[in-house]
């Protein structure tokens, strides 16, 4: 099973911080809990599962965290932890180094390392994704990494913004994967971590050219995703917002089966199928819809639409909500 869900909540109140720590024992490593909450500890956690490389994202009121140097030698899975804060605040601290971290920061932690967390967060929603990954298979030297434990780096921007998605999109779509697409994530999942180290430490020579690949794919992918409403993003546009030839871009993409243009067109028609099946839209003209993801003639988008969906817009938007069609419309949501 890829995906495991957890909830302390199935448990009476005065077993809950039992339960989370027998459990965050099993899916990450030993280490002292201590909570404000100790009393009602309510929290969740969910899993997925990519053989060596672990992500989960928790949920939970308030939490410290410590791993001493003793339980450091009683037992060392010898793995980087890359903690992403989706909500809530908190301090880290690891080779004398106390960080404070809020909404939007990524911090690597070692466990081979003693170290302690103190998060406040909002239990309602998820508190951050974490990554646990052997670092025999990040493709950078140790003592480089070793520079950025415990140092914020900001996922709004840049590589990071792009790790940070990537990791928003392994939680959100979780149940989606299958065991095929296991290697795929896992290799996508380093080569995006080892390229924000390697960025920030500015050792990107160090990286594989395949990582580079990969890491420069995916700046692609999120840019295009950023860009999806702007009626002038071309193939060219992104060619030069990279810095790359247009013949590069285009056996860059080649994996994808699929042209950058294609690929424009695919994801802005996808945003219009997920927006005439949203009945809180039902207000907006269909031509609306095509032009808020730049769609500028309402002719061409019904035709574009007709033939990638066998259905007229106007017609989809009718036999959506009958059909349970809306469900695709929420696929590229995010909890």
């Amino acid at each position: 099973m890829l995906v495991t869900e957890f909830s302390t909540e199935v448990v009476a109140a005065p077993e809950r911080f039992a339960l989370w720590e027998g459990a965050t024992e099993q899916s990450h490593m030993r280490n002292r809990l201590r909570s404000n909450d100790h009393n009602d500890f309510r929290a969740r956690m969910r899993g997925l599962d990519l053989g060596e490389v672990q992500v989960s994202a928790l949920a939970y009121p308030h939490l410290e965290v410590v791993r001493t140097a003793k339980l450091v030698r009683q037992s060392d899975p010898e793995v980087y932890q890359i903690n992403y804060f989706l909500g809530g605040q908190g301090v880290v601290s690891q080779d004398r180094r106390d960080t404070t971290l809020g909404t939007g920061d990524l911090v690597v932690m070692d466990s081979s390392r003693s170290f302690r967390g103190d998060v406040h967060a909002d239990p309602g929603r998820w508190s951050h994704v974490t990554v646990q990954c052997p670092r025999g298979l990040l493709p950078l030297p140790a003592k480089a990494v070793q520079r950025l434990l415990a140092v914020p780096i900001s996922g709004r921007r840049g590589m990071g913004g792009v790790f940070a998605r990537w990791l928003s999109d392994l939680n959100a779509r979780a149940h989606e994967f299958t065991p095929a697409d296991i290697p795929t994530l896992t290799s996508v999942s380093l080569d995006l971590l080892a390229s924000v180290i390697a960025r920030c430490l500015e050792v990107e020579e160090s990286l594989t050219p395949e990582t580079r690949k990969t890491a420069l794919r995916a700046r692609i992918n999120a840019f295009i995703e950023q860009h999806l409403a702007d009626p002038d993003l071309s193939p060219q546009v992104i060619a030069d917002a990279h810095h790359i030839s247009l013949r590069h871009l285009h056996r860059l993409l080649a994996g994808q089966d699929t042209s950058p243009a294609a690929s424009i067109r695919r994801r802005r028609l996808e945003r219009c199928r997920r927006d005439l099946a949203d009945p809180r839209l039902a207000a907006h003209p269909v031509h609306t819809v095509g032009a808020r993801w730049g769609f500028t003639n309402p002719a061409h988008f019904s035709r574009l639409f007709r033939t990638a969906y066998g259905i007229p817009p106007q017609d989809y938007r009718r036999v959506a909500p009958q059909a349970g069609l809306e469900h695709a419309s929420t696929m590229t949501r995010h909890e």
